[in-house]
């Protein structure tokens, strides 16, 4: 057993990759047999993923010999390379099919979500301005939390907070937006673009807009990817330095 301990912590990477795709396998399985889609798989395996990290220590699993790949693979080097190979997946030029109000949208969308995060985590007892901003990041999109947290140095527990609120946001996105799309008239791609851009989780749009109309995913993808990328540029940056003017 301790020879088979030694081997994957020297391809600590390697086996690293092989349980987060299992993982992930197993998540969109869940999802499409059990949920009919309606909880995206992402959402899913991100739960798995933080129920797991409660029962190690500091690094969460990575403390145990036979996963200290998971350090590397969940560090900041393999988490910026991933949002940027989403960014890269979408072109400003498609964007401005929608024009002004779709870009208008994009900012609303990802300055509301961030205010009405950072707020609710203030009321709950989260009041400096590193918890402020990274729990108002979180409720932009998963992603944008914990980059935010990274970027202004919030404890970890907070950084965990804010993936939570993006993965509950996520599954709610997915829940309710077939039930909402007929009502907010998002019938046609631009109505589908200004609603990704302002609801922002692109796992969530992506999900609902395939139970309403899935010729319309592509569209809601396209805005929400770059809700997070303008979330990922802001929120530790100029939102962060307004919130900080007021709570430090």
């Amino acid at each position: 057993m301790q020879h088979i301990i030694e081997i994957l912590d020297k391809n600590g990477l390697v086996f690293a990759f092989l349980v987060v795709g299992i993982i992930m396998s197993l998540s969109y399985v869940v999802s499409k047999k059990l949920t009919n889609h309606k909880i995206p798989g992402a959402a899913i395996a991100i739960s798995v993923g933080l129920f797991i990290a409660y029962f190690g220590g500091e690094k969460g699993i990575a403390n145990i010999p036979a996963f200290t790949g998971m350090a590397l693979l969940g560090g900041s080097m393999m988490r910026d390379f991933a949002i940027v190979s989403t960014a890269m997946g979408a072109s400003f030029s498609e964007i401005r099919k929608t024009g002004f109000i779709g870009i208008f949208c994009l900012v609303i969308g990802t300055v509301v979500a961030f205010f009405i995060g950072g707020t609710i985590g203030y009321l709950l007892g989260y009041t400096d301005a590193k918890s402020f901003a990274t729990i108002g990041g979180g409720a932009c999109t998963f992603i944008v939390g914990p980059i935010t947290g990274g970027a202004v140095g919030a404890s970890s527990e907070v950084i965990a907070i804010s993936i939570a609120v993006g993965v509950i946001k996520s599954v709610f996105v997915t829940i309710s937006t077939p039930f909402l799309a007929k009502k907010l008239g998002i019938d046609n791609p631009q109505s589908a673009m200004i609603f990704g851009g302002i609801v922002g989780s692109t796992s969530g749009v992506s999900a609902g807009l395939a139970s309403t109309d899935v010729k319309l995913v592509p569209y809601g993808a396209l805005t929400a990817t770059f809700h997070t990328a303008m979330g990922c540029l802001i929120c530790p940056s100029i939102l962060y330095y307004i919130v900080h003017l007021f709570l430090n």
